[in-house]
């Protein structure tokens, strides 16, 4: 069965760092544009960062900009999001999500099945 898979949350103090990761299993994860999304509670679900399956561009939100950095290995068929310098606001569950096309909360072939986040002194 084709699926994501995250891993990596857990428990941080602010200012910590944290890697996730998103395994692809049954397809093959460098054809499609990979994205993170966090919803923290009472909260809409957003959009965190996503890299492109052309070019490998990146793209961030405003609020990670310059402490998350996005990257593949396609050996490993997975994505990770390097996460530096967290903050309590960074507290979520985190998806990744995969779509051939373009990924997007709205677009997206498989999403996963979330990973907590939690930062806290």
């Amino acid at each position: 069965q084709a699926q994501l898979v995250e891993s990596g949350g857990g428990l941080v103090q602010p200012g910590g760092s944290l890697r996730l990761s998103c395994t692809a299993s049954g397809f093959t994860l460098r054809h499609y544009a990979v994205g993170w999304f966090r919803q923290a509670p009472g909260k809409e679900r957003e959009g965190v960062s996503c890299i492109s399956n052309r070019d490998n561009t990146s793209y961030y939100a405003d609020s990670v900009k310059g402490r998350f950095t996005i990257s593949r290995d396609n050996a490993k068929n997975t994505v990770y999001l390097q996460m530096n310098s967290l903050k309590v606001e960074d507290t979520a569950v985190y998806y990744c999500a995969a779509d051939p096309f373009g990924v997007s909360l709205q677009r997206h072939d498989y999403w996963g099945q979330g990973t907590q986040v939690t930062v806290s002194s």
